[in-house]
């Protein structure tokens, strides 16, 4: 996928050395030094995916992946942040970024979460694919190997979040926000519910791995 990435870093060395590495992958790359600057930018260029930086002169990086999520609630954010504390990556997540990264990173690394973002942009008909499970958008089927499925509309749309996000931590909030649209009758526990039937029913074989994992802390992860 040919994207269009903004990158919103205010270290002028780490913003062009993500625009080099990501023009390199054939996106199309904007840039901004400041929150403002990358707000104006993201309304005039409608980006698939932005790199934020948390620590901006002008205004904090929560405020600005807010802003994005409220102008562009599709738009990909992955966050670059130097704090590390639990506290703060649950902060960052609930306010809703979709992924983030600490600095400093591994270029690798930061090409393939970019990557892993841009796939849930582009493969709503696609064959999504962890271990030997299987869902297919187009006709709704899931199957764990060669054994077919049943999932009620619910189930279906969470395994198909955590399917377009394998290897990803996903809260709580996260959850709520993309199945439950944030609905405020839904509380969180709704969610350790919901994660329960689908563990039921696609982690009920005990001689198969297990792909629905907690995340002690966090909420869940897909991941073989």
């Amino acid at each position: 996928m040919n994207a269009i990435i903004l990158v919103i870093e205010d270290e002028k060395d780490i913003r062009d050395f993500v625009a080099k590495l990501l023009i390199d992958q054939g996106h199309t790359v904007y840039t901004a030094g400041k929150g403002i600057e990358g707000l104006d930018l993201v309304e005039k260029v409608s980006p698939d995916l932005v790199v934020l930086d948390l620590n901006l002169p002008d205004i904090d990086g929560e405020s600005v992946c807010e802003r994005i999520k409220d102008m562009r609630p599709e738009t990909q954010v992955l966050m670059l942040t130097a704090r590390d504390t639990s506290r703060d990556l649950a902060r960052g997540l609930n306010l809703g970024a979709d992924d983030y990264m600490t600095k400093p990173f591994e270029p690798e690394v930061l090409k393939a979460r970019v990557h892993a973002r841009l796939r849930t942009v582009d493969s709503d008909d696609e064959m999504l694919q962890v271990g030997d499970l299987t869902l297919d958008p187009k006709t709704h089927e899931v199957k764990r190997g060669e054994e077919s499925i049943d999932l009620s509309p619910q189930e279906y749309k969470l395994l198909h979040y955590f399917m377009t996000n394998p290897n990803q931590v996903l809260t709580r909030e996260m959850i709520i926000a993309r199945i439950w649209e944030s609905s405020p009758e839904i509380e969180t526990r709704v969610v350790d519910v919901y994660v329960g039937y689908l563990r039921k029913k696609i982690d009920k074989d005990d001689n198969k791995p297990k792909l629905i994992h907690s995340v002690r802390g966090f909420g869940y992860m897909l991941k073989e």
